[in-house]
Protein backbone atom coordinates (compact mmCIF):
# COMPACT_ATOMS: atom_id res chain seq x y z
CA UNK A 1 0.00 0.00 0.00
CA UNK A 2 2.60 1.98 0.92
CA UNK A 3 4.47 1.43 -2.43
CA UNK A 4 1.74 2.01 -4.37
CA UNK A 5 0.70 5.48 -2.41
CA UNK A 6 4.18 7.36 -3.44
CA UNK A 7 3.16 5.57 -7.19
CA UNK A 8 0.26 7.66 -6.87
CA UNK A 9 2.39 11.06 -5.56
CA UNK A 10 4.53 10.46 -8.07
CA UNK A 11 1.95 9.93 -11.03
CA UNK A 12 0.59 13.01 -9.58
CA UNK A 13 3.46 15.43 -9.45
CA UNK A 14 4.64 14.32 -13.27
CA UNK A 15 1.08 15.02 -14.75
CA UNK A 16 1.38 18.36 -12.70
CA UNK A 17 4.70 19.23 -14.49
CA UNK A 18 3.64 18.35 -17.68
CA UNK A 19 0.33 20.73 -17.28
CA UNK A 20 2.84 23.06 -16.64
CA UNK A 21 5.46 22.63 -19.52
CA UNK A 22 2.04 22.83 -21.63
CA UNK A 23 0.38 25.52 -20.61
CA UNK A 24 3.79 27.25 -20.87
CA UNK A 25 4.28 26.28 -24.61
CA UNK A 26 3.90 29.40 -26.56
CA UNK A 27 0.89 29.20 -29.41
CA UNK A 28 0.20 31.54 -32.64
CA UNK A 29 -1.84 33.89 -31.01
CA UNK A 30 -1.90 37.45 -29.23
CA UNK A 31 -4.49 39.02 -26.50
CA UNK A 32 -6.10 42.31 -26.99
CA UNK A 33 -7.20 43.63 -23.84
CA UNK A 34 -7.71 47.56 -22.50
CA UNK A 35 -5.24 49.96 -23.32
CA UNK A 36 -4.69 52.93 -21.56
CA UNK A 37 -6.53 56.00 -22.73
CA UNK A 38 -5.44 59.82 -22.94
CA UNK A 39 -6.97 63.27 -22.29
CA UNK A 40 -6.41 64.86 -25.67
CA UNK A 41 -7.34 68.29 -23.73
CA UNK A 42 -4.77 67.64 -21.16
CA UNK A 43 -0.97 66.38 -20.94
CA UNK A 44 1.11 63.63 -20.89
CA UNK A 45 4.50 63.18 -19.84
CA UNK A 46 4.62 66.71 -18.21
CA UNK A 47 3.64 67.95 -21.87
CA UNK A 48 -0.15 69.54 -23.51
CA UNK A 49 -1.10 66.82 -25.87
CA UNK A 50 -2.35 69.60 -28.48
CA UNK A 51 0.10 72.23 -28.40
CA UNK A 52 -1.14 75.57 -30.22
CA UNK A 53 1.34 78.92 -30.02
CA UNK A 54 0.86 82.05 -31.03
CA UNK A 55 -3.25 82.16 -30.38
CA UNK A 56 -4.91 82.09 -27.19
CA UNK A 57 -6.76 78.90 -26.36
CA UNK A 58 -9.42 77.66 -23.81
CA UNK A 59 -9.45 75.38 -21.11
CA UNK A 60 -11.76 72.88 -20.48
CA UNK A 61 -13.57 71.54 -17.72
CA UNK A 62 -14.21 67.44 -18.70
CA UNK A 63 -12.43 65.67 -20.98
CA UNK A 64 -11.44 63.90 -24.20
CA UNK A 65 -10.50 60.73 -24.28
CA UNK A 66 -8.80 59.05 -26.87
CA UNK A 67 -8.58 55.12 -26.12
CA UNK A 68 -6.59 52.33 -27.17
CA UNK A 69 -6.23 48.43 -27.19
CA UNK A 70 -3.01 46.83 -26.01
CA UNK A 71 -1.17 44.07 -27.28
CA UNK A 72 0.24 40.96 -25.60
CA UNK A 73 2.46 40.08 -28.51
CA UNK A 74 3.61 36.82 -27.12
CA UNK A 75 1.25 34.48 -25.42
CA UNK A 76 1.54 31.03 -24.08
CA UNK A 77 -1.26 28.55 -23.16
CA UNK A 78 -1.59 29.31 -20.06
CA UNK A 79 -2.51 33.23 -21.02
CA UNK A 80 -4.72 32.45 -24.04
CA UNK A 81 -6.88 29.93 -21.88
CA UNK A 82 -7.06 32.84 -19.13
CA UNK A 83 -8.13 35.29 -22.63
CA UNK A 84 -10.60 33.43 -23.46
CA UNK A 85 -12.54 33.37 -20.58
CA UNK A 86 -11.85 36.96 -19.96
CA UNK A 87 -14.79 39.24 -20.55
CA UNK A 88 -12.69 42.03 -20.80
CA UNK A 89 -9.90 40.52 -23.48
CA UNK A 90 -10.16 38.60 -26.81
CA UNK A 91 -7.75 36.15 -28.20
CA UNK A 92 -7.15 36.48 -32.06
CA UNK A 93 -4.47 34.51 -34.38
CA UNK A 94 -1.34 36.16 -34.46
CA UNK A 95 -1.41 36.87 -38.37
CA UNK A 96 -4.07 39.68 -38.08
CA UNK A 97 -2.00 41.84 -35.82
CA UNK A 98 1.49 40.67 -37.01
CA UNK A 99 0.54 39.79 -40.98
CA UNK A 100 3.75 36.31 -42.17
CA UNK A 101 6.37 38.16 -43.68
CA UNK A 102 6.08 41.17 -41.85
CA UNK A 103 8.22 41.46 -38.28
CA UNK A 104 7.00 43.03 -35.09
CA UNK A 105 9.40 45.78 -35.70
CA UNK A 106 7.72 46.84 -39.34
CA UNK A 107 4.41 46.46 -38.09
CA UNK A 108 4.85 48.72 -35.01
CA UNK A 109 6.38 51.14 -37.76
CA UNK A 110 3.43 51.52 -40.39
CA UNK A 111 1.26 52.07 -36.86
CA UNK A 112 3.50 54.74 -36.11
CA UNK A 113 3.47 56.54 -39.53
CA UNK A 114 -0.25 55.61 -39.63
CA UNK A 115 -0.78 57.56 -36.48
CA UNK A 116 0.58 60.35 -37.24
CA UNK A 117 -1.18 60.30 -40.95
CA UNK A 118 -4.05 60.32 -38.57
CA UNK A 119 -3.23 63.45 -36.78
CA UNK A 120 -2.45 65.54 -39.97
CA UNK A 121 -5.86 64.61 -40.86
CA UNK A 122 -7.06 65.70 -37.52
CA UNK A 123 -5.60 68.94 -38.11
CA UNK A 124 -6.80 69.24 -41.28
CA UNK A 125 -10.31 68.37 -40.90
CA UNK A 126 -10.51 70.43 -37.26
CA UNK A 127 -9.42 73.44 -38.93
CA UNK A 128 -11.78 73.32 -41.99
CA UNK A 129 -14.25 72.66 -39.39
CA UNK A 130 -13.04 76.19 -38.35
CA UNK A 131 -13.10 77.98 -41.68
CA UNK A 132 -9.37 77.93 -42.65
CA UNK A 133 -9.61 76.70 -45.92
CA UNK A 134 -6.69 74.14 -47.63
CA UNK A 135 -5.35 74.91 -50.94
CA UNK A 136 -3.93 72.65 -53.10
CA UNK A 137 -0.87 74.06 -54.84
CA UNK A 138 1.16 73.21 -57.47
CA UNK A 139 4.52 71.78 -56.60
CA UNK A 140 6.24 70.85 -59.31
CA UNK A 141 4.99 70.57 -63.39
CA UNK A 142 6.17 67.45 -65.22
CA UNK A 143 8.42 69.16 -67.99
CA UNK A 144 6.58 67.33 -71.21
CA UNK A 145 3.74 67.06 -69.38
CA UNK A 146 -0.01 67.83 -70.30
CA UNK A 147 0.44 71.18 -67.80
CA UNK A 148 3.71 71.75 -69.20
CA UNK A 149 3.92 75.88 -70.11
CA UNK A 150 -0.08 76.27 -68.50
CA UNK A 151 0.25 75.91 -64.99
CA UNK A 152 3.49 76.73 -62.81
CA UNK A 153 4.37 76.01 -59.26
CA UNK A 154 2.92 77.82 -56.81
CA UNK A 155 -0.60 78.24 -58.81
CA UNK A 156 -3.65 77.16 -56.31
CA UNK A 157 -5.51 74.85 -58.16
CA UNK A 158 -9.27 75.60 -56.82
CA UNK A 159 -11.58 73.66 -59.77
CA UNK A 160 -12.32 71.38 -62.47
CA UNK A 161 -14.80 71.92 -65.11
CA UNK A 162 -16.47 73.91 -62.53
CA UNK A 163 -16.31 71.69 -59.83
CA UNK A 164 -14.74 73.12 -56.66
CA UNK A 165 -11.31 71.50 -55.52
CA UNK A 166 -11.13 71.80 -51.60
CA UNK A 167 -9.17 68.95 -50.62
CA UNK A 168 -5.77 67.67 -52.56
CA UNK A 169 -7.95 64.34 -53.13
CA UNK A 170 -10.85 65.94 -54.95
CA UNK A 171 -8.71 66.90 -57.02
CA UNK A 172 -7.52 63.74 -58.33
CA UNK A 173 -11.18 62.42 -58.05
CA UNK A 174 -12.51 64.89 -60.81
CA UNK A 175 -9.39 64.43 -63.13
CA UNK A 176 -9.72 60.30 -62.60
CA UNK A 177 -13.37 60.82 -63.62
CA UNK A 178 -12.96 61.70 -67.44
CA UNK A 179 -11.01 59.30 -69.75
CA UNK A 180 -7.71 60.13 -70.64
CA UNK A 181 -7.77 62.30 -73.46
CA UNK A 182 -10.07 64.88 -71.97
CA UNK A 183 -9.85 68.53 -71.93
CA UNK A 184 -10.33 69.67 -68.18
CA UNK A 185 -11.02 72.98 -67.82
CA UNK A 186 -8.44 73.87 -64.74
CA UNK A 187 -9.04 77.18 -62.54
CA UNK A 188 -6.46 78.51 -60.86
CA UNK A 189 -4.97 81.63 -59.01
CA UNK A 190 -1.55 82.82 -59.41
CA UNK A 191 -0.29 85.89 -57.73
CA UNK A 192 -3.84 86.57 -56.09
CA UNK A 193 -5.73 86.84 -59.92
CA UNK A 194 -7.72 84.17 -60.78
CA UNK A 195 -7.60 82.33 -64.19
CA UNK A 196 -7.96 79.25 -66.01
CA UNK A 197 -6.52 77.12 -68.90
CA UNK A 198 -7.47 74.16 -70.59
CA UNK A 199 -5.16 70.70 -69.76
CA UNK A 200 -5.97 67.56 -71.75
CA UNK A 201 -4.84 64.59 -69.37
CA UNK A 202 -2.79 61.98 -70.23
CA UNK A 203 -2.65 58.61 -69.67
CA UNK A 204 0.27 57.39 -67.11
CA UNK A 205 0.73 53.93 -65.62
CA UNK A 206 -3.27 53.49 -66.79
CA UNK A 207 -4.29 56.64 -65.06
CA UNK A 208 -5.08 60.28 -66.84
CA UNK A 209 -2.84 62.29 -65.01
CA UNK A 210 -2.43 66.06 -65.96
CA UNK A 211 1.41 65.83 -65.17
CA UNK A 212 1.64 68.02 -62.11
CA UNK A 213 3.03 67.41 -58.66
CA UNK A 214 0.95 68.55 -55.98
CA UNK A 215 0.54 69.46 -51.87
CA UNK A 216 -2.08 70.93 -49.52
CA UNK A 217 -1.72 73.86 -47.05
CA UNK A 218 -4.08 75.68 -44.94
CA UNK A 219 -2.48 78.59 -44.11
CA UNK A 220 -3.48 80.24 -40.52
CA UNK A 221 -1.85 82.17 -38.07
CA UNK A 222 -0.52 79.97 -35.57
CA UNK A 223 1.23 76.76 -34.91
CA UNK A 224 -0.66 73.32 -34.32
CA UNK A 225 0.97 70.10 -33.01
CA UNK A 226 0.39 67.28 -31.11
CA UNK A 227 2.53 65.45 -29.28
CA UNK A 228 2.14 61.85 -28.21
CA UNK A 229 4.09 59.11 -27.94
CA UNK A 230 4.14 55.54 -27.51
CA UNK A 231 0.53 55.01 -29.36
CA UNK A 232 -0.22 53.43 -32.94
CA UNK A 233 -2.70 53.32 -35.53
CA UNK A 234 -5.11 55.53 -36.93
CA UNK A 235 -8.36 55.30 -34.40
CA UNK A 236 -7.27 58.55 -32.44
CA UNK A 237 -7.84 61.29 -35.57
CA UNK A 238 -11.47 61.89 -34.77
CA UNK A 239 -10.73 62.89 -30.93
CA UNK A 240 -7.61 65.00 -31.84
CA UNK A 241 -9.83 66.85 -34.11
CA UNK A 242 -12.28 67.27 -30.98
CA UNK A 243 -9.84 68.57 -29.16
CA UNK A 244 -8.17 70.99 -31.77
CA UNK A 245 -11.82 72.38 -31.99
CA UNK A 246 -12.06 72.45 -28.58
CA UNK A 247 -8.79 74.42 -27.56
CA UNK A 248 -9.54 76.76 -30.85
CA UNK A 249 -13.17 77.59 -29.56
CA UNK A 250 -14.73 79.30 -26.36
CA UNK A 251 -17.14 76.11 -26.31
CA UNK A 252 -16.29 73.38 -23.82
CA UNK A 253 -17.34 70.30 -25.77
CA UNK A 254 -17.54 68.76 -22.87
CA UNK A 255 -19.72 69.88 -20.81
CA UNK A 256 -17.49 69.26 -17.58
CA UNK A 257 -17.97 65.33 -18.58
CA UNK A 258 -15.47 62.85 -19.28
CA UNK A 259 -16.29 61.94 -22.86
CA UNK A 260 -13.86 58.94 -24.89
CA UNK A 261 -14.24 57.23 -28.23
CA UNK A 262 -12.43 56.55 -31.05
CA UNK A 263 -12.67 56.44 -35.01
CA UNK A 264 -10.11 57.18 -37.73
CA UNK A 265 -10.66 60.76 -39.74
CA UNK A 266 -9.65 62.00 -43.07
CA UNK A 267 -9.55 65.64 -44.41
CA UNK A 268 -12.75 66.13 -45.06
CA UNK A 269 -13.81 65.15 -41.86
CA UNK A 270 -15.47 61.59 -42.13
CA UNK A 271 -15.39 59.31 -39.48
CA UNK A 272 -13.48 55.98 -40.25
CA UNK A 273 -14.41 52.38 -38.58
CA UNK A 274 -11.70 50.77 -36.19
CA UNK A 275 -10.49 47.31 -34.51
CA UNK A 276 -11.22 46.44 -30.75
CA UNK A 277 -14.33 48.14 -29.69
CA UNK A 278 -15.14 45.52 -27.08
CA UNK A 279 -11.52 46.73 -25.11
CA UNK A 280 -11.71 50.53 -25.63
CA UNK A 281 -14.94 50.12 -23.93
CA UNK A 282 -13.66 48.99 -21.12
CA UNK A 283 -10.66 51.41 -21.15
CA UNK A 284 -13.27 54.29 -21.76
CA UNK A 285 -16.12 52.92 -18.60
CA UNK A 286 -12.84 51.99 -16.11
CA UNK A 287 -11.71 56.17 -16.81
CA UNK A 288 -14.39 57.33 -16.15
CA UNK A 289 -16.94 57.96 -19.44
CA UNK A 290 -19.83 59.05 -19.49
CA UNK A 291 -20.43 58.79 -23.14
CA UNK A 292 -18.46 56.92 -25.68
CA UNK A 293 -18.36 58.36 -29.44
CA UNK A 294 -18.34 55.49 -31.99
CA UNK A 295 -17.77 55.56 -35.78
CA UNK A 296 -21.35 54.26 -37.24
CA UNK A 297 -19.90 51.41 -38.89
CA UNK A 298 -18.32 49.98 -35.65
CA UNK A 299 -21.57 50.36 -34.02
CA UNK A 300 -23.30 46.76 -34.90
CA UNK A 301 -20.38 45.55 -32.21
CA UNK A 302 -20.19 48.12 -30.00
CA UNK A 303 -24.01 47.08 -29.27
CA UNK A 304 -22.71 43.83 -28.87
CA UNK A 305 -19.89 44.54 -26.31
CA UNK A 306 -21.81 47.13 -24.12
CA UNK A 307 -20.54 48.18 -20.65
CA UNK A 308 -23.23 49.34 -17.82
CA UNK A 309 -23.92 53.11 -18.01
CA UNK A 310 -22.04 53.84 -20.97
CA UNK A 311 -23.91 55.24 -24.01
CA UNK A 312 -23.29 54.56 -27.12
CA UNK A 313 -23.48 57.51 -29.77
CA UNK A 314 -22.95 57.25 -32.96
CA UNK A 315 -21.27 59.48 -35.60
CA UNK A 316 -20.41 59.23 -39.19
CA UNK A 317 -18.16 63.18 -39.70
CA UNK A 318 -16.84 65.67 -37.01
CA UNK A 319 -19.99 67.35 -37.86
CA UNK A 320 -21.88 64.83 -36.51
CA UNK A 321 -20.03 64.27 -33.16
CA UNK A 322 -19.47 67.92 -32.62
CA UNK A 323 -23.30 67.30 -32.60
CA UNK A 324 -23.73 64.93 -30.41
CA UNK A 325 -21.82 66.89 -27.95
CA UNK A 326 -23.72 69.41 -28.36
CA UNK A 327 -27.20 67.51 -27.71
CA UNK A 328 -25.09 66.04 -24.16
CA UNK A 329 -24.31 69.33 -23.27
CA UNK A 330 -28.05 70.74 -23.41
CA UNK A 331 -29.71 67.91 -21.99
CA UNK A 332 -30.74 66.06 -25.22
CA UNK A 333 -30.62 62.36 -26.69
CA UNK A 334 -27.77 62.12 -29.18
CA UNK A 335 -27.92 59.52 -31.88
CA UNK A 336 -27.43 56.66 -30.53
CA UNK A 337 -25.75 53.17 -32.02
Amino acid sequence: MRRRGVTVLLGAVLTALLSIGVLGTPVPYVVLGPGPTVNTLGKENGKEVIQVAGRETSSSAGQLRLTTVGVQPTVKLRSAIQGWFSDDEAVVPRELVYPPGESREKVDERNAEDFKASQTSAETAALRELGYAVQVVVKTVVADGPAAGVLKPGDVLTSVDGQPVPLASRLTELIRAKPAGTALNIGYTRDGAAATATVTSRDEAGRPRIGVEIEQRQPHPFTLSIDLADIGGPSAGLMFALGIVDKLTPDDLTGGKIIAGTGTIDDSGKVGPIGGIPQKLVGAKDAGAVAFLVPAENCAEAVGSPQPGLPLLKVGSLDEALTALETLRAGGQPTRC
